[in-house]
């Protein structure tokens, strides 16, 4: 962090592999840098308070509610967005997505994914009750949590 002449800070920033700087407030969550400073529209903003889950991003691999957590607390953290998951949307959990047709409205998919895929990653082979588990904070307004949750088993038997 570098200190420019209005005293704002200047942020550099590693988000999906590559660097970005942002002159923000030091409290500016990281959901309005990504979506407000640079241009990444990807993650939602859902409550505003880290309930629903919409704004699920990874920090160095770990799901993390980017709406209340501060541009300075991140500091060289790898920060990976939606849009950073996998350069074709061929990720195997984007890929099971689409196969099973989970969306209705869509507005939670991005946050339900991106913590579909940190647990995947931490655990390739989750049973139904650690998936429920690790997917039960997201919430999802349309009620589609029978088919988010098959599309995690498949995505697990889908990933080498």
């Amino acid at each position: 962090m570098e200190t420019i002449k209005n005293s704002m800070p200047k942020y550099t920033l590693q988000v999906n592999g590559k660097p970005y700087e942002a002159d923000v407030d030091a409290d500016t969550p990281i959901l309005w840098v990504l979506r407000d400073h640079l241009g990444l529209l990807g993650t939602k903003y859902g409550c505003g308070i880290g309930q629903c889950g919409a704004c699920t991003i990874h920090l160095n691999g770990n799901a993390l509610r980017s709406c209340n957590v501060p541009v300075s607390a991140v500091g060289a953290g790898k920060i990976t967005t939606i849009e950073g998951l996998s350069a074709n949307a061929d990720h195997p959990v984007q890929a099971a997505w689409q196969e099973v047709d989970v969306p209705q409205c869509g507005y939670c998919q991005a946050g339900q994914i991106m913590t579909a895929a940190a647990l995947l990653a931490r655990n390739p082979k989750p049973t139904v009750a650690q998936i429920e588990d690790a997917m039960q904070p997201n919430l999802c307004r349309c009620g589609t949590y029978h088919r988010i949750r098959e599309a995690v088993v498949l995505a697990s038997n889908k990933m080498k």
